[in-house]
């Protein structure tokens, strides 16, 4: 069983930073693409970032969030962070961490975490 554990959210001034964490966990062989998507209140949910996994790693982001929001990964540690800076109002959302990850029978599975609610006050 593999469980996605996210943490850091909360409430900011507009301007002010964040930074989110996720943690894979439980039966892991293998994680490859980690990524950072969300959803804000009656809207469908949104890629905000990726980061390939391997010794030469790529990054994507959103066009809305480049230069301000930096997604990163600590592979000894199964965690993807995704810090946030500059924010915005309109960065108010709930955020998800999603990883691709292959289990004890090498077959990669995309997983979702719970998600966690940025607030940002204007």
């Amino acid at each position: 069983q593999v469980q996605l554990v996210e943490s850091g959210g909360g409430l900011v001034q507009a301007g002010g930073s964040l930074g989110l964490s996720c943690a894979a966990s439980g039966s892991i062989r293998s994680i490859g693409l980690m990524a950072w998507y969300r959803q804000a209140p009656g809207k469908q949910r949104e890629f905000v970032a990726d980061i390939t996994g391997g010794s030469m790693t790529r990054t994507r982001y959103v066009d809305s969030v480049k230069g301000r929001f930096t997604i990163s990964r600590d592979n000894a540690k199964n965690t993807v962070y995704l810090q946030m800076n500059s924010l915005k109002p309109e960065d108010t959302a709930v955020y998800y961490c999603n990883a691709n990850i292959a289990s004890r029978n090498w077959i990669y599975t995309d997983y979702w975490g719970q998600g966690t609610q940025v607030t940002v006050s204007s």
